[in-house]
């Protein structure tokens, strides 16, 4: 596949074409997983730009993603002070705890999200071990599933066909149930609702001490709970806070901040600038991103997912193994 076979859009049928609306240049698609893979995958991107001129775009803090590159230039990102690049074709981001910065050169790249409960079947490495960290995938679940990639995605000619392939090749990888996908899913789902912020609160929910909940979110999530509460909290009023004229509204954000002062702390800390510094960067296929992937998928931003049909349980603290099992 070239770039000239990217139409971008979406199979999601009543979904406008001006959700996809890009500079000239540039497109963008969104597709969203088969249904059974929606709980482990959260939607597939897809990104392109004829241009081979170096390109400065900005992302979100983010659950873990898989990027495959197509006839594209080199890649390098930036999270925080660690530089990465360039990047091999098919590569793993650990969850992210910060905006990060990427230089492209044209070409297509696709992106895979994986929720944590993905990460649970795909994987019995920590999540927390590759926080703000990118890696060959193939370090991760072998060099089978990145081959398939590249000579799958190489070889198509339209990218309406790059969502049935990805479906065939992911379908088999989450085969293996992890025995705490109640929590992990549940766990999801708190972490996105609003008002939701202590950790002690969501221990008392899922009916587990805080310290298994604490093993719970690094090993599956990629960091602490209360770092993934914040996390949640911020981008849900980040993202409802801006408005189509660029100003922005403060009296949107979430209930559980104090004042606006309190959540440009929280600013300080995901974006590592001001919400009016990040968005008056570059931040052209984000921008683009969040009103696409909102149009077909239902969230704007892939750390807000909820897998489907979430179950909140609770197992009473002391469950069987559960306590125990879970390494710190």
């Amino acid at each position: 596949m070239n770039i000239d076979q990217v139409v971008g859009g979406t199979c999601v049928a009543g979904v406008p074409a001006s959700a996809f609306a890009m500079p000239p240049g540039m497109r963008m698609r969104y597709d969203p997983p088969h249904a059974s893979l929606s709980d482990y995958l959260t939607g597939y991107a897809i990104y392109a730009a004829e241009s081979r001129a170096p390109m400065v775009n900005w992302y979100l803090p983010a659950p873990a993603m898989i990027s495959v590159l197509v006839d594209a230039g080199p890649v390098s990102v930036a999270i925080g002070n660690h530089r990465f690049g360039p990047l091999d074709r098919v590569s793993l981001y650990g969850p992210t705890s910060r905006a990060f910065q990427t230089v492209t050169h044209g070409g297509i790249a696709v992106g895979i999200g994986v929720s944590a409960l993905g990460w649970s079947r795909l994987t019995s490495r920590l999540a927390g071990d590759f926080r703000n960290k990118i890696v060959p995938l193939d370090t991760v679940v072998g060099g089978v599933v990145a081959r398939r990639l590249t000579e799958g995605l190489d070889a198509l000619s339209d990218d309406a066909m790059i969502k049935p392939l990805l479906d065939s090749i992911f379908e088999p990888l989450f085969l293996r149930r992890h025995p705490h996908e109640d929590l992990i899913r549940a766990f999801t789902t708190l972490a996105v609702t609003d008002g939701v912020i202590e950790m002690h609160d969501v221990a008392e929910r899922l009916g587990i001490e805080t310290h298994a909940l604490r093993r719970l979110a690094t090993r599956h999530f990629g960091m602490l709970p209360k770092m993934l509460l914040r996390r949640a909290r911020f981008l849900r009023s980040f993202i409802k806070l801006i408005q189509p004229d660029g100003r922005i509204d403060y009296s949107a954000i979430d209930s559980s901040y104090f004042d606006a002062s309190h959540f440009l702390r929280d600013a300080s800390t995901f974006l590592g600038t001001t919400p009016r510094r990040f968005l008056a960067s570059e931040t052209v296929f984000l921008k683009a991103s969040l009103r696409a992937r909102a149009a077909v998928i239902g969230t704007p931003t892939q750390a807000l997912h909820v897998a489907p049909s979430p179950v909140v349980i609770r197992p009473g603290r002391g469950s069987p193994g559960f306590q125990d099992e879970l390494p710190g």
